[in-house]
């Protein structure tokens, strides 16, 4: 059915205009068309932003590994599900069939049951970019238990506090990581964060680097014997649509971070829906998604929505740069990559490097190229477009959030005509708006506003666990009717959607409404810059002034500061005028990043006001040791 993939400009707009005019039949027809379903629904959707309350498919029953693993096992039984390309080079990829991921899932429900866990426990996974942490998700599913995937990296502090949060009863770990050169030890991370943890009964160990480690007696045991002996068949648990299916944690720019849950059935047929067409996935394709299964991105595009496709999906345990920067063009080369989705951090840190890196790669298995996690850059688009994907594979710039589940809009390769910066359209059944400070929705084009969107979509996020106030307070009170996104957004003359940051990255400089991304866009166009981040303090005159934090390549760090200085404001001048250039410009070696490669703003903002006695949560930064030393920097 010409719905579930969309070929063409004019089919998209076809399509988009029937999910708008009756989501409910658009959704509808979706659900029953490509998907097994145990019990069909009683109610497409009902809904209330007010209180908030969503219910999709609602009295359906099902199970998602049904969807993803058993319904395969007829036709694609010995097609790779997961190919998995582990940290060094010299150790072979593994090419993990349906057949073998249905047995290895079957056997892990089977252990975790054994170990008390139902429908409905919450399963705490802290496991590295393996297979068994794609495995560990679909085990718990597999149960009908909620699994909170909380990234290996983060904080013994960080861990348990979201293990407590959430009551997970059961935690799966491993001896450590390997990440380029280096090897972690996780397992004593996960034995500090325990002590504060009384409701965890059972630590379930993986053995990964072989690293000495010491185990607790009557709570770890190590995995894989338990998995030797149990049974390689598990019936599924069938649960309601709208029953739990993964809390996930995403930072709050205040208080501790919110615990998004997401449900079963709306989230499965969105994402299957969304892979598809944002990647225009085909049955021989192979596809990459470089992102950790540890946020939303891989939950929904390296495991849910690719298996529900059928689809081969690239877990990478390394990174970028080892063992050296032509890592990610020899994994695409080795294994023929159709589709290549990453971060524009990671494009911005290869672009600084030499170019032979991507050049000794034959790339021409690429079809389609996405960004994620920010709007991407105009200078890194053209870098990717020219020298990654040599001007044939379109770019995808995604935008969406870990509370939307799935992305939300996007060009669909081959047809949207593509701008750089620019997200482009909403995929269909997502309904945006912008609005004005007043509250009211900015009708037409040509215009900038806050983004919002007035109508549910099948993956929306139903709550923060434990605190349903909040959620209604964080994501429905500042436009009632809509959910709000905290994104600033414009609307150019065809209707193209452009992210300008969030709203608190739009500042208002002598009553001029600032975004920051089109003035990093300039700066980052000056030729010593890699990366850089703008955001406001108060200033006696013009209310707020811009403070710009700016990392160098190589090329300019033995530059003088003061004309580097003088250069980037007078390309912020030129590109917008002079209202938006820097009053101060701290020349940085790095900006402090969530693990998802966003730039933590509201942390530069505190420290450009002063306001540095509470930072609020910096346990999800990917490197926290550089706030300290933009703090000392700043008061050099």
């Amino acid at each position: 059915m010409s719905n579930y993939h969309i070929k063409h400009l004019e089919e998209y707009w076809q399509v988009y205009r029937k999910s708008v005019r009756n989501p409910e039949m658009f959704w509808e027809e979706i659900a029953e068309e490509h998907f097994l379903w145990r019990k069909k629904w009683d109610k497409v959707l009902s809904w209330d932003f007010s209180t908030p309350e969503i219910k999709w498919f609602e009295g359906a029953k099902l199970n998602i590994t049904e969807n993803c693993l058993d319904r395969h096992l007829a036709t694609r039984a010995d097609k790779t599900a997961i190919l998995f390309e582990p940290n060094d080079p010299g150790e072979a990829a593994q090419h993990i069939t349906y057949r073998q991921l249905h047995e290895r899932v079957c056997r892990m429900a089977n252990v975790l049951a054994d170990h008390g866990v139902g429908k409905g426990d919450r399963v705490c996974i802290y496991l590295p970019m393996i297979p068994e942490l794609a495995v560990s998700l679909l085990a718990c599913a597999r149960l009908g238990a909620v699994h909170s995937v909380v990234f290996a990296g983060f904080s013994a502090t960080a861990l348990s506090t979201r293990i407590n949060d959430c009551d997970c009863k059961l935690v799966i770990c491993s001896d450590g990581s390997y990440r380029g050169k280096k090897t972690i030890d996780l397992k004593t991370i996960v034995d500090e964060a325990l002590e504060d943890c009384p409701g965890v009964g059972t630590s379930l160990v993986v053995r990964r680097t072989g690293g000495k480690v010491s185990m607790q007696e009557g709570r770890d045991r190590w995995m894989q014997s338990l998995l030797d002996a149990a049974e390689p068949d598990r019936p599924a648990t069938i649960v309601d649509a709208e029953d739990p299916l993964f809390i996930l944690y995403t930072s709050g720019s205040t208080g501790k971070p919110k615990g998004m849950v997401h449900t079963t059935g709306g989230y499965m047929v969105y994402t299957a829906y969304t892979f598809k067409n944002a990647f225009q996935y085909r049955e021989e394709d192979v596809y990459w998604c470089t992102a950790d299964i540890g946020w939303i991105t891989g939950h929904s595009y390296i495991v849910y929505g690719p298996l529900a496709n059928g689809a081969t999906s690239v877990m990478f345990e390394g990174v970028p740069s080892y063992p050296d920067y032509g890592r990610f063009w020899e994994i695409v080369k080795k294994h023929q990559v159709s589709q290549f989705y990453t971060a524009p951090t990671a494009i911005r840190a290869l672009a600084k490097e030499n170019i032979d890196f991507v050049n000794k790669h034959d790339l021409s298995s690429l079809k389609v190229l996405g960004t994620v996690g920010e709007p991407i850059n105009e200078e890194a688009w053209h870098w990717y477009n020219e020298n990654v994907g040599k001007k044939n594979s379109p770019i995808i710039d995604t935008w969406w959030q870990t509370e939307t589940g799935g992305i939300m809009i996007s060009p669909i390769p081959y047809s949207t005509p593509t701008i750089p910066t620019f997200a482009t359209l909403p995929m269909p059944g997502i309904q945006p708006v912008l609005m004005d400070e007043s509250g009211q929705e900015i009708q037409g084009n040509s215009v900038e506003g806050r983004l919002a969107i007035k109508f549910p979509w099948p993956s929306i996020a139903r709550t923060i666990y434990g605190n349903h106030e909040r959620y209604r307070e964080t994501y429905f009170t500042a436009y009632p009717g809509n959910y709000f996104t905290g994104d600033g957004a414009l609307r150019d003359t065809v209707g193209y959607y452009r992210i300008t940051g969030r709203v608190d990255d739009v500042i208002i400089v002598s009553g001029h409404n600032l975004g920051t991304a089109p003035i990093e866009d300039a700066i980052n166009e000056h030729p010593a810059v890699a990366e850089s981040a703008v955001v406001g303090f108060p200033h006696d005159i013009k209310g707020n002034a811009l403070y710009g934090y700016v990392t160098l390549k190589e090329t300019g760090e033995g530059r003088d500061p003061e004309n580097l200085r003088r250069e980037i404001n007078q390309l912020i001048t030129d590109r917008i005028g002079p209202i938006a250039k820097l009053q101060k410009i701290q020349f940085t070696g790095g900006l402090p990043k969530t693990r998802s490669g966003k730039i933590m703003r509201r942390i530069l903002r505190k420290i450009a006001s002063k306001d540095t006695a509470n930072l609020g949560d910096i346990s999800t930064l990917l490197n926290p040791e550089v706030v300290q030393t933009i703090m000392d920097e700043s008061l050099a």
